[in-house]
C-alpha cells in the first residue's frame, strides 16, 4: 500500500513507500524517478526526488543521517563516480528514459575502464557545461572539475586498449608534386597546385634566421589568375585534386584510395614527367649523377648498382630489398640491350620507380607496434615537409639513431628551420582555417562594391594575412595565444583600405596584382588582431547578403576548439537572406531565435551562437559596425562554456584567452590528425593531454607543440 506521510519526507518535497513489500509495478512513482535508500529483509523503502535544489539538498542530509547508520553498506556506495551520476544524471539517463540513448544506470567507475567513448562523452559533456541541462540542479564548479579529474585516468586506462593505427594510404598530389621534386632535385615544380594558396616572391621564408621579414611579397594563386603562371614540367598534367576530408585535412587516409583509373593515370604521369622536354640537364639536378653517359670504362652493372641503390632508397624511404634492387638493374640493362640510350634508359627506370606503390604509397611494415627507424624518419618528413625523408634522416634511421629522443629533437630543430618547412606552411594552416572557403565568397557587388576592383577581389589580399600570420608565430616560436589576439598583423594596402577606419592607418605597402606587398604592422586595436577577426573569416563565413552566425559558431566550434556540431536536420529550412516584411526591424539575433525553436536543434544552437554572435559586429566583409542596416544596435555579447560571459569581441578573446588550455589541445588535435593522416579518436587522449601539459610548461610556444606532437606515442608507434 502506498500512503504519503507527515513525516520530514513529506515536509521537504518527498513522499515515502510504508509498506512491507512493494510491487515496482504497482508503485505510483515514475521508475526513473524511485531511489533505493535502504533494503531490510521485509522491507524495501522507495522515495520520489526532490524538484528543487534545496530539496535535494535537504533530503541528502537526512538520508546521511537518518537512513545510512541503519541500512547495510551498499556495493556502489564508495565509488566517486557513481554517486555524481546518481545526483545528476539518473534522471534523464536511466533504463527507461535513455536520453539521448544514453542509460547510465549500471555504470561505474569499474566499467567505464573498458568503455573508452562513454567516458570521453562524459568528461566533454560536463568539461562544456553541456550536462547536466541548465533546467537541473548544477554541481559545483569544484565538484564538477573534481568528477573530471576522476574520469579522465579511467579514460586513459580505457583508450589504451584501443590504439588506433595509422592506415596505408597514398600520397595526395601536394606530397606527390614535393616528392618528385626532392627525388630529382628540380629547378621547377611538377605541376601548378591551386590548393596551394600562396606564391612567394622575393625569398622572404627563411625559417633559419628565426625572424620574419617586417616586409614581405607573396601571390595568390587560387584567386589570382596570373600567379598560374610559373616554372613547370612542360606536357606535365596533374591528377585530380584530393579533396579535403569533413572536419579534416585532404592527407586523410580513408580519402586516399587508389581506383584502377587513378592507378593508371599515375603511370603515365610517371611517363609524363621523365619524357618533358623540360626533364633535362638544366632542370634535373642529379642529372650529373643519375642521368648522364659514364665512362666507356665503366663496368655498367656496377655503375648502376652504384647509382640505383641510393635513389631508390631515397623514392621508397628506406634501401631497397636485394632482389628488388636487382630487378630494377636488369630492367635498366634490358633497355640498353634492346638499343636504348643510357639517359632515355635512366628515365625509363625512373618513371617506373615513381609509378611504383612503394613510391606512391605510405605504410608501415613492422611487425611490432613500433616504428622502424626509416617509417619514423618517412612519418617525420611527411608531417613537416610533405615529401621524403633527406639523407640525413635516412642515415641515422640506417644507424639506428634517429628514434633516440635526443637526436629526434636535434632532428626536429633541423627541420623547422629548413626552407621545406613552407610546404607545412602551405598546406596546415590553410585547411586547419578552412581558407579555401572564401575562393568561394561573392559579396552582393551592389552591397560591397568595394570588394571587387578590376576582375579580381579583395579576398586575395584577405586570404594571405591568417597564412602570413601563422608562418610568423611559427618561424619566431612565438605563443599560440598569438592566433587568438595577436599583437601584430600584416597588411597590404588594399587591405588595409577594405578594414576601413576599424584599421586605423597601418603601413601598406604597394604592389600589383601578380605581386602582394604586405607590411608587418602592430595592432592597437585588439578587435582585429588573431585568425577568428581577421576579413578572411569574417568574409567565407557570410553569405552574400549578410552575416552568418550561425556559420561563424560552427566555424570557431570545429577550428578553434576541435569539437564541430553534428549537421542539422535535413527538413530544417535555411534562414532567409533578406528578412520578411514582418522581420524587417528585428535583428538578426532576434530572427534566428523564432527559427531555431525545435528542441532537436535547440542543443547545439545554445553551443554555437553565442560564438557566431560574439563576431556580430563584423559585417559580411569584415568591417566593424555598430547597427544594423534598420537601425537597431549590434548585440555582440553571450555566454559560452556555461560560465564565461562577455559584452563583446575583446571580452570574447579574453574568454578564449582564459581557456588556452583548451584551445591548445584543440590545435594539438588538428596537428595530430594531420600527421597521422587519420582522425583522432578517444585513444588519443592520454597523448593529448600530456602533450598538452608540456607545451603549457613551455608558455604555449609553437615549436614545442610540434616537438611535443612528435615525441608524442602515437606519433612514434603504429
Amino acid at each position: 500500500m502506498w500512503s504519503p506521510t507527515n513525516s520530514l519526507f513529506e515536509r521537504v518535497g518527498f513522499r515515502q513507500c510504508t509498506a512491507a513489500t512493494v510491487n515496482p509495478a504497482e508503485c505510483p512513482v515514475p521508475r526513473h524517478r524511485r531511489r533505493v535508500v535502504g533494503r531490510s529483509p521485509d522491507k524495501l523503502c522507495i522515495v520520489k526526488r526532490a524538484t528543487t535544489l534545496m530539496q535535494r539538498h535537504t533530503f541528502r542530509i537526512l538520508f546521511l543521517i537518518l537512513l545510512v547508520p541503519s541500512t547495510p553498506t551498499l556495493g556502489l556506495a564508495q565509488d566517486p563516480v557513481r554517486i555524481f551520476l546518481n545526483q545528476h544524471c539518473l534522471d534523464c539517463h536511466n533504463a527507461d528514459l535513455q536520453e539521448g540513448r544514453v542509460n547510465l544506470a549500471d555504470v561505474s567507475s569499474a566499467s567505464l575502464k573498458t568503455n573508452a567513448v562513454l567516458t570521453h562523452k562524459l568528461i566533454k559533456v560536463l568539461d562544456t557545461h553541456r550536462m547536466p541541462p541548465e533546467s537541473s540542479g548544477q554541481p559545483s564548479q569544484a565538484v564538477r572539475d573534481q568528477t573530471i579529474g576522476q574520469l579522465r585516468p579511467i579514460l586513459h586506462a580505457a583508450a589504451a586498449r584501443g590504439q588506433k593505427a595509422t592506415p596505408i594510404r597514398r600520397m595526395n598530389r601536394f606530397q606527390y608534386n614535393n616528392a618528385v621534386i626532392d627525388l630529382f632535385d628540380l629547378k621547377c615544380i611538377v605541376f601548378t597546385l591551386p590548393e596551394r594558396a600562396m606564391r612567394v616572391h622575393r625569398n622572404y621564408f627563411q625559417p633559419a634566421t628565426g625572424k620574419m621579414a617586417d616586409t614581405v611579397a607573396v601571390g595568390n594563386r587560387a584567386l589570382g589568375k596570373s600567379q598560374m603562371i610559373e616554372p613547370r614540367l612542360a606536357g606535365v598534367a596533374a591528377f585530380p585534386q584530393d579533396l579535403r576530408a569533413e572536419h579534416g585535412y585532404d592527407n586523410q587516409a580513408d580519402h586516399l584510395s587508389l581506383s584502377p583509373l587513378l592507378m593508371e593515370e599515375l603511370l603515365k604521369l610517371g611517363q609524363s614527367i621523365t619524357q618533358s622536354p623540360d626533364f633535362n640537364p638544366k632542370r634535373v639536378g642529379i642529372w650529373g649523377t643519375f642521368f648522364a653517359v659514364p665512362s666507356e670504362a665503366t663496368d655498367t652493372k656496377a655503375e648502376l648498382r652504384r647509382r640505383l641503390t641510393p635513389f631508390l632508397t631515397r623514392a621508397f624511404r628506406q634501401p631497397p630489398p636485394a632482389e628488388l634492387l636487382e630487378r630494377y638493374i636488369n630492367f635498366v640493362l634490358q633497355q640498353l640491350e634492346s638499343g636504348t640510350d643510357f639517359p632515355n634508359a635512366m628515365k625509363a627506370v625512373a618513371a617506373a620507380t615513381i609509378s611504383s606503390p612503394r613510391f606512391i604509397y605510405l605504410y608501415d611494415t613492422s611487425t611490432t607496434d613500433t616504428l622502424t627507424e626509416f617509417e619514423l624518419a618517412s612519418r617525420l618528413s611527411f608531417f613537416l615537409w610533405g615529401s621524403l625523408p633527406d639523407d640525413l634522416l635516412l642515415s641515422l634511421a640506417g644507424e639506428g639513431e634517429l628514434s633516440r629522443p635526443e637526436v629526434l629533437t636535434k632532428q626536429v630543430d633541423r627541420m623547422l628551420r629548413d626552407p621545406k618547412l613552407k610546404r607545412f606552411c602551405d598546406s596546415f594552416p590553410a585547411q586547419w582555417l578552412q581558407l579555401d572557403r572564401i575562393i568561394s565568397s561573392v559579396p552582393n557587388r551592389q552591397k560591397f562594391p568595394d570588394f571587387y576592383y578590376s576582375k579580381y577581389r579583395v579576398s586575395m589580399h584577405m586570404m594571405m594575412e591568417p597564412l602570413l600570420l601563422f608562418e610568423t608565430v611559427l618561424i619566431e616560436d612565438l605563443s599560440i595565444t598569438q592566433l587568438i589576439d595577436s599583437t601584430f598583423t600584416y597588411r597590404s594596402a588594399k587591405l588595409t583600405a577594405a578594414y576601413g577606419e576599424l584599421a586605423g592607418n597601418p603601413r601598406g605597402g604597394g604592389g600589383s596584382v601578380g605581386v602582394l606587398n604586405f607590411q608587418r604592422v602592430p595592432v592597437t586595436d585588439r578587435r582585429i588582431g588573431g585568425v577568428i577577426t581577421n576579413a578572411a573569416v569574417m568574409t567565407m563565413t557570410s553569405g552574400t547578403e549578410r552575416t552568418q552566425p550561425i556559420t561563424r559558431g560552427a566555424w570557431i566550434a570545429g577550428v578553434i576548439f576541435n569539437d564541430p556540431p553534428e549537421p542539422p536536420p535535413a527538413d530544417v529550412p535555411q534562414l532567409t537572406e533578406n528578412p520578411a516584411s514582418d522581420e524587417e526591424q528585428l535583428t538578426l539575433r532576434e530572427r534566428l531565435a523564432i527559427h531555431r525553436e525545435r528542441a532537436d536543434c535547440r542543443g547545439c544552437h545554445e553551443q554555437i551562437d553565442p560564438l557566431g554572435f560574439a563576431l556580430e559586429n563584423f559585417g559580411p566583409v569584415g568591417q566593424w559596425r555598430d547597427n544594423y542596416e534598420n537601425g537597431r544596435p549590434v548585440d555582440g555579447s553571450g555566454q559560452i562554456l556555461g560560465q564565461h560571459t562577455f559584452s563583446n569581441v575583446v571580452e570574447f578573446k579574453d574568454v578564449l584567452l582564459q581557456e588556452k588550455q583548451r584551445f591548445c589541445k584543440a590545435l594539438a588535435s588538428h596537428l595530430l590528425a594531420f600527421a597521422l593522416a587519420r582522425e583522432v579518436g578517444v585513444s588519443d587522449e592520454r597523448a593529448l593531454d600530456q602533450i598538452t601539459q608540456e607545451t603549457a610548461a613551455e608558455d604555449y610556444r609553437m615549436k614545442t607543440l610540434i616537438k611535443q606532437i612528435i615525441l608524442s606515442e602515437p606519433f612514434r608507434t603504429k
